[in-house]
């Protein structure tokens, strides 16, 4: 259930804010629509008792048929005004909850946000958020009709006679009976569907994604079988599920309609002592026809109702998710100057990765991050531009702990340019103004330009108006790195984070990309993470990180006279480098 006294479904309608009155208009309209469907077996009756005593008033049987004309014409407009409110007011929240889910997720930190899969992800903010739409669009109309027709037949019957009201009850224990066996075991079997939907999901995702390496390895019989065991299980927890409710679904759909089978003996037998009247019986007998039926209607949600509650469930886990807590607002004038780390320990769910870094990165300075794969570069990295937040210690930026920076604030003072750079399936022209929303065309080709993207830009087909595909599909990693550095300079922030950014680059473009970074962050502090040690010579700082700690530190030629990893490293590099040449 959800989390709160009223449920899922009082945490939906909280959520549809000034809609919510399309909720209650739909419930008024639910009900006027109702009334409008009753009625008109009240003059089916009238007719019917007219034959039986033989009248011949014309106008007596066109006024009951013109009143039957109307109400129904009546409850079919109540019903369309009433579907329609309720869809309104529905696709209004579902929205405000995606919203909400997607706004959370970018207040998260990165690494709550990538520790979820993203097929998962995406079957929880697209697929199972619209399948509450049905649910939620016609609870509320649904329930009142079905629910409010049943009881003003019961007690119009009751009022003709208590033991026919009480016969037209006799079948709903054998139905009800049936419905409880239908939902032993509900909550396993349901589980299990949203298990194997998860996975089938989440296996689809990364079989598309990782198509080439599947190709390239020959691993396409092995992939397609996860794929295909995958695909079985998911329907197999459907089907096996479907199999054990068919029976007593059949028995409840077939025995609790059938009223007729108890009201007519009983009514035939009351008609014949002259215990009722014959109008009565046959008024009674109409309308007991249609008492089950809605009922049923009603009793059909109880499945949506049980999925819509675990479906608000995974949404109220990612919207109550833990945000990364940062003031809406401050006082303080935050200014570009000296970032600073105090005993910074972080750790990745229960493996802590970084123990205790300290560093200073002055006001304009390059500094440098290198060290093995696995030491905790990036994630220092990470840090730094606020993905994160630290388990202890403290990052500030001129004195003032970034936890006290408004995020937006602090994401202006910030370009971060990852190895993993991600594309959206836009142009590459509005994928670049992504750093400055109000650049002018002009601006976003110079950016292209200083990072060497112009010359292979105009060779696309469209140019800068090429659609550069999901996540950039339609361009190489090189391409893709370029891109995203370009946005990264347009942005103009005051601190560069370049995390292994020139990786996919050519010598000849990465030269270009260095000679441009170079020019384009005079004045601002520039944090780059490389394997590549000769890229980083020049750095005002080199951090060497080993393990989660600070190893070395200090320029160039100070760490080669230390003759420590830093030292080992660069022989490293400059024996690897000499053997390119060599070939």
């Amino acid at each position: 259930m959800g989390k709160d006294k009223n449920g899922s479904f009082g945490w939906l309608l909280s959520q549809s804010g000034e809609r919510k009155g399309k909720f209650i208009l739909s419930v008024i309209l639910a009900a006027f629509s109702m009334i409008c469907g009753i009625v008109p077996y009240y003059f089916i009756a009238r007719i019917v008792r007219l034959l039986l005593d033989g009248s011949t008033d014309r106008n007596a049987y066109i006024f009951n048929c013109c009143v039957i004309l109307v109400l129904w014409l009546l409850h079919a407009l109540f019903h369309a005004l009433s579907t329609a409110n309720s869809h309104l007011a529905t696709f209004h929240t579902l929205a405000v909850i995606r919203k909400k889910a997607l706004d959370k997720l970018a207040k998260m930190p990165l690494g709550d946000v990538i520790s979820q899969p993203s097929g998962s992800l995406k079957s929880t903010l697209v697929e199972r958020i619209d399948s509450i739409e049905t649910t939620l669009a016609h609870i509320l109309p649904e329930f009142t009709t079905g629910i409010g027709a049943p009881v003003i037949i019961l007690i119009y019957t009751f009022t003709v006679s208590w033991k026919l009201g009480l016969a037209a009850l006799i079948t709903v224990p054998f139905g009800v009976a049936c419905y409880a066996l239908m939902m032993l075991g509900y909550e396993e079997n349901y589980r299990r569907t949203v298990r194997a939907t998860k996975a089938l999901n989440a296996v689809t995702t990364e079989y598309i994604n990782g198509i080439e390496v599947i190709k390239v390895f020959g691993k396409a019989q092995s992939s397609y079988e996860k794929f295909a065991d995958a695909a079985k299980e998911s329907a197999a927890s459907f089907v096996d599920w479907m199999r054990k409710c068919n029976v007593y679904m059949t028995f409840a759909m077939c025995i609790m309609p059938a009223t007729m089978l108890s009201v007519l003996p009983v009514g035939g037998i009351m008609t014949m002592h002259g215990t009722i009247s014959t109008a009565d019986f046959i008024t009674v007998m109409i309308l007991t026809v249609g008492l089950i039926e809605p009922l049923l209607g009603v009793m059909s949600y109880s499945d949506d109702i049980a999925q819509m509650d675990t479906i608000v469930t995974e949404v109220r886990n990612i919207i109550d998710a833990p945000e990364m807590v940062r003031p809406e607002s401050t006082s303080k004038t935050i200014e570009n100057g000296d970032i600073v780390l105090d005993d910074v320990h972080f750790s990745y769910s229960d493996k802590e990765v970084l123990h205790g870094i300290s560093m200073t990165i002055h006001k304009g300075d390059f500094v440098a991050l290198v060290g093995p794969s696995g030491s905790g570069k990036s994630t220092i990295a990470r840090l730094i531009a606020s993905l994160w937040d630290t388990d202890s210690g403290s990052i500030s930026l001129k004195g003032v702990n970034i936890r006290d920076i408004p995020l937006d604030d602090y994401n202006d003072k910030i370009s971060y340019v990852s190895q993993d750079n991600f594309l959206f399936d836009m142009s590459i022209r509005e994928n670049i103004r992504l750093g400055r929303a109000d650049a002018t065309d002009e601006e976003v080709e110079e950016a292209a330009r200083n990072c060497g993207c112009h010359d292979f830009i105009m060779g696309l087909e469209n140019g800068y108006d090429t659609v550069t595909g999901t996540s950039g599909g339609h361009l190489s990693g090189g391409e893709r790195q370029r891109i995203a550095i370009a946005r990264a300079m347009l942005r103009n922030a005051d601190i560069i984070i370049l995390d292994e950014a020139t990786a996919y680059t050519d010598p000849e473009n990465e030269a270009i990309i260095q000679r441009s970074v170079a020019k384009l962050v005079e004045g601002k502090t520039l944090i780059v993470i490389a394997h590549r040690l000769s890229t980083v010579m020049n750095a005002d700082c080199i951090y060497v990180v080993k393990d989660g700690m600070i190893a070395e530190s200090g320029k160039h030629e100070q760490l080669l006279e230390k003759g420590g990893l830093y030292n080992s490293m660069w022989k490293a590099h400059i024996s690897a480098k000499d053997g390119e040449e060599d070939v």
